[in-house]
């Protein structure tokens, strides 16, 4: 199986490096993901995650593609939604810290970068396994994090070190627990 994975287009959040909301993409974002229409190739299964963005994406990109199903859901921020880092950094600095460095510390009423790498490696590890499937996810940024991070068995100190821009893509290959990072 080839997963590709496409982070979702630009949003205000994204853009100014917030917590997201679900919400929109911005106008930016609108125009780089129906640059993409007829440049993608289309997926054998088209799978998105649960967000706006996501969606919205999804369908700017693949115009009149439905969806096939769901793929896992961003981290839930909790209280920190349409908050910045560096604001935290001021007036909650031990929190953050320990959200940093601490894989199962969370942010208040939120989810663990531990949760969402057990999410997400279930979620691939638990994909039908078929030699020529072409699957496309549309997902927010800490799920792609955590998608290399799985396949690369790096946990959750190699999920920090893998940069997602919006609309970056990736390809995982395999599936049953053994994934490659492929590149080119």
């Amino acid at each position: 199986m080839r997963l590709h994975l496409l982070a979702h287009a630009a949003t205000t959040a994204s853009r100014h490096a917030r917590f997201p909301a679900d919400e929109p993409l911005d106008d930016g974002g609108r125009r780089a993901a129906s640059a993409l229409a007829g440049v993608l190739a289309p997926p054998e299964l088209l799978w998105c995650g649960p967000t706006r963005r996501c969606r919205e994406t999804a369908e700017l990109a693949l115009p009149g593609r439905p969806v096939d199903g769901d793929a896992p859901a961003e981290p839930d921020p909790g209280a920190w939604v349409g908050r910045a880092p560096d604001d935290l950094a001021v007036e909650d600095p031990a929190t953050l810290q320990a959200w940093l460095t601490d894989p199962d510390a969370a942010p208040p009423r939120g989810e663990s970068l531990g949760a969402l790498l057990g999410r997400v490696g279930a979620w691939m590890d638990a994909l039908p396994r078929t030699d020529r499937a072409v699957v496309l996810a549309v997902v927010d940024p800490p799920v792609v994090r955590a998608a290399v991070a799985h396949a690369l068995g790096a946990g959750p100190p190699g999920a920090w070190r893998v940069d997602v821009a919006p609309l970056s893509r990736c390809v995982l290959t395999g599936g049953d627990g053994r994934w490659n990072l492929r590149l080119g």
